[in-house]
């Protein structure tokens, strides 16, 4: 098959295509890759509305700690800056996400022929999978949607194999997707400082990110 047919829509396949897919359907893979790419970034979108929810929350705590701490009441103080902290942690990992799913939307629009297909998404695959698992505790939905989102991925790399005759290892990557891993962490801690006031009285540690990569 050739890579035209392979990467776009074949809309005059011929007999012999029409018996190989009625055998494996997997669908042209440039089409699948872009809807896989639109679930991405649709993620993303959801990811900013809840960063912006656990925003407000943020503040209304954090004033009530500065209120607590004005009127001497520590107690109190400390009972709102552990939920500010657990707050904090959600946050982080909300950021870490968002930021590794933008890079892994950038990668994604990079790949224009078949034979980069493995070697992009392989990494991209491990990373979705690490997202997925921090995910689990904010949100089932996406952590839901984030694993479908892996399996189409997963289909796309091991039929781009079978038509380039490469051979995959999904276990061979984890290097790549933890340098993506990494970089969204570096920035998300950034933006933590940058977005997030440190509480009154020394206690401005944050809780660790995906997977507790930090």
């Amino acid at each position: 098959m050739s890579f035209a047919n392979r990467w776009e829509k074949n809309n005059d396949p011929s007999l012999s295509n029409k018996v190989k897919d009625a055998v494996r359907p997997p669908g042209p893979l440039k089409p699948r890759l872009d809807a896989a790419t639109k679930r991405i970034e649709m993620q993303i979108q959801r990811l900013d509305q809840a960063s912006n929810r656990f925003q407000e929350r943020d503040k209304t705590i954090f004033n009530r700690i500065v209120d607590a701490y004005a009127k001497h009441d520590t107690a109190r103080a400390n009972v709102f800056a552990n939920e500010l902290a657990e707050i904090r942690k959600m946050e982080k990992m909300i950021f870490h996400a968002k930021l590794a799913l933008e890079q892994i939307t950038l990668r994604l629009k990079t790949v224009t022929e078949l034979g980069d297909v493995a070697v992009t998404l392989l990494p991209v695959v491990g990373v979705i999978s690490d997202i997925k698992t921090g995910m689990a505790a904010i949100s089932p939905q996406a952590e839901k949607e984030l694993g479908e989102i892996g399996n189409l991925l997963s289909g796309i790399v091991v039929d781009a194999g079978a038509v380039t005759g490469m051979t995959i290892n999904f276990e061979s990557v984890n290097e790549d997707s933890a340098k993506i891993l990494d970089e969204a962490q570096t920035i998300a801690e950034s933006r933590m400082k940058d977005t997030f006031p440190e509480l009154p009285g020394g206690q401005s540690k944050v809780g660790a990110g995906l997977g507790d990569r930090v």
